[in-house]
C-alpha cells in the first residue's frame, strides 16, 4: 500500500468498533472517523504527490480522508485528520509495522500525551492481503474508534 506508484485503489472489509458515548460520536463525526459496524465494505484510494500521500477511506458508514507525509529532518510521519495531526515513528515488529505515536497537535498546538497515548496501530501483509488494526482510546471517552480488517489492491499505477 505504501510505495512509489502515484495511485492505489484497494478494496476489502473492516470491523469498526467505538463507544456509544455522545462525545465519542461527535468526535468521530468531526474527525471523519467511521461509525461502528461489523464487516463493512471498505475502499481505500491513495494519491501520491511530491512525497505526500492522501488516503481516502470509504467505509459503509462514511468517508475518512487523511494526509500522510514525512516530517522534515526526522524519522517521523505526520497523519493529518482535519485540524488534528498525529506524529508517528514506524517500527518493524516481526511481520507487522507498528505506528508508535510520538506527539500530536490540534490547529498546530501541541497536545499532552494523555490525548494521543491511547493510539495503537499496526499494518502488514498476511496471505497476500494488506492487513491493519487501529485502536484509539481517549480519557473519559473510552474507545473513540477501532477498526481492523484487510485490503486487496485492485489498481496500482
Amino acid at each position: 500500500m505504501h510505495g512509489d506508484t502515484g495511485h492505489v485503489l484497494a478494496r476489502g472489509v473492516a470491523d469498526v468498533e467505538g463507544s456509544t458515548h455522545l462525545v465519542a460520536r461527535c468526535l468521530r463525526r468531526k474527525l471523519g472517523l467511521p461509525e461502528p459496524g461489523l464487516q463493512q465494505p471498505l475502499e481505500v484510494n491513495i494519491e501520491r504527490h511530491a512525497g505526500r500521500e492522501i488516503w481516502t477511506r470509504r467505509f459503509a458508514s462514511g468517508q475518512m480522508r487523511t494526509v500522510l507525509d514525512r516530517v522534515a529532518n526526522t524519522a517521523l510521519f505526520g497523519e493529518r485528520f482535519g485540524v488534528l495531526t498525529l506524529y508517528f515513528a514506524l517500527q518493524r515488529q516481526g511481520d507487522v509495522i507498528a505506528w508508535q505515536p510520538r506527539s500530536a497537535s490540534i490547529f498546530g498546538v501541541p497536545l499532552p500525551r494523555v490525548f494521543f497515548g491511547g493510539v495503537l496501530a499496526y499494518c502488514g501483509v498476511q496471505d497476500g492481503r494488506y492487513v491493519f488494526h487501529v485502536d484509539t482510546r481517549l480519557p473519559l471517552v473510552g474507545r473513540l474508534v477501532a477498526y481492523r480488517g484487510w485490503l486487496e489492491i485492485v489498481d496500482g499505477r
